[in-house]
């Protein structure tokens, strides 16, 4: 199924509200809603909402973390360790 199958216009939404809930929960696909045309507002199952904002939190870490990386703000993994194990008291 292609994404054109997943626009409606709001006068659907208002009518058949029920119908996209239960679309939307049972595909997890969003459904673009259109306003004259035009798209207006996406709306998602929460689950994939979820999925979704916890996947852009882990990009933005990715992002960050490679930005240290560029600006060689980076320690030695054996430093880590060792710092770690003199925090831990295991030597």
């Amino acid at each position: 199924m292609g994404i054109l199958q997943d626009i409606r216009p709001v006068s659907y939404l208002k009518s058949k509200s029920a119908d996209i809930l239960k679309q939307v929960n049972e595909t997890h696909r969003p459904i673009i809603i259109t306003q004259n045309g035009e798209p207006k507002a996406v709306l998602q199952d929460p689950e994939s909402y979820e999925n979704m904002r916890n996947a852009i939190g882990l990009l933005k870490l990715l992002s960050l973390a490679e930005e240290d990386i560029r600006q060689g703000k980076t320690v030695a993994q054996d430093q880590v360790f060792q710092k770690l194990e003199k925090l831990l008291d295991l030597k």
